[in-house]
């Protein structure tokens, strides 16, 4: 059996294609920038009571709560408009923090709309 140069062409060109497919496939399918595995959570809240339910969304992320400790990938709100509408889901947030930086006095205070 010999390949003619015709069918060799189709081979090389099926493999490109599945190559691409692959690639791309790896791509959609990676972990979102805010939430890598080796980073952790983008957002971590502090809440004054347990969370009624452990995994929700608010504020435009999906947060996954264990006790009174939520975690969520980055959302594109600013955090505090993140933490208001945790705030709003589950009561009072005594702490929040985004990418390491904790909200400030003033506005965890409008977090919690006082």
């Amino acid at each position: 059996m010999t390949l003619s140069l015709s069918n060799t062409g189709r081979l090389g060109t099926l493999v490109l294609a599945l190559a691409y497919t692959v690639i791309t496939f790896g791509a959609l399918t990676a972990p979102a920038p805010g939430y890598a595995a080796s980073s952790g959570p983008y957002y971590i809240a502090e809440l004054a009571a347990p969370a009624s339910d452990a995994r929700t969304v608010a504020g435009g992320v999906a947060w996954f709560c264990e006790g009174t400790t939520c975690k969520a990938a980055k959302g594109t709100s600013s955090p505090l408009r993140i933490c208001r509408g945790l705030a709003r889901e589950f009561g009072d947030v005594t702490s929040f923090t985004s990418k390491g930086e904790a909200l400030a006095d003033e506005k965890l205070a409008q977090c919690n709309g006082n």
